[in-house]
């Protein structure tokens, strides 16, 4: 089938099932021509082709980057965290200033989670300038920081993920920043009120020690 035809099987689905189904079949295209649809479909009240639909368009990578901007659904935040995952999972530099924007502010605490754990998966070599690179790390870390004290436990656990990746990736290794991420880690240990975002700080801790 041509990417016209199963874009037509996706808008014509008449069931939950057979849209998953046909989403299913889109994404697996690996077809530019499919971003629109498969973004349409985040608002869709379907999880399972919304699932599809952000598989698909990590698997197309930097090509779903500008659309997932600008489309981003400001009131849908069902398809808003879907579509933050996605840009969470491509790691594109270019989506940085979404992800700080609602891991920071979102009122929903599925786009807080979703952003908070793609801080720490974005790609930096791409981009260009070590200085913007150096800057745009301070800004996720103290983002990321505020995130680990967000209300809903889900996203402060999110945040510690994001914390302990983003320590990973910093390259210099002089810099005072792992020292105080695992400082951070270190008092939500201390203070945090929910055991899971203990546990999942003193991993974090212990495996940013052993680097």
């Amino acid at each position: 089938m041509t990417t016209s035809e199963l874009i037509r099987a996706v808008e014509q689905a008449d069931s939950a099932q057979s849209l998953l189904e046909a989403v299913r079949t889109l994404a697996e295209a690996h077809s530019p021509e499919s971003i629109p649809t498969l973004i349409t479909v985040l608002g869709y009240n379907n999880p399972g082709a919304a699932v599809a639909a952000v598989e698909g368009l990590i698997k197309l990578g930097e090509l779903a980057v500008l659309p997932l901007l600008e489309q981003l659904d400001g009131y849908n935040y069902g398809a808003r965290a879907w579509a933050i995952r996605a840009l969470s999972s491509i790691g594109d530099p270019r989506g940085l200033n979404v992800l700080l924007e609602a891991a920071g502010s979102d009122f929903a605490l599925s786009v807080r989670r979703a952003a908070a754990r793609g801080l720490g998966t974005i790609h930096w070599e791409k981009m260009s300038v070590e200085e913007d690179i150096l800057e745009a790390q301070i800004k996720a870390i103290n983002t990321l920081f505020q995130a680990s004290q967000d209300s809903e436990w889900i996203v402060r656990y999110a945040a510690i993920v994001g914390l302990q990746e983003l320590a990973n990736q910093i390259k210099n290794r002089q810099s005072q920043w792992p020292a105080k991420i695992i400082h951070r880690l270190q008092e939500i240990i201390n203070t945090d009120e929910t055991l899971a975002v203990q546990a999942r700080a003193k991993l974090a801790q212990q495996r940013l020690e052993r680097r």
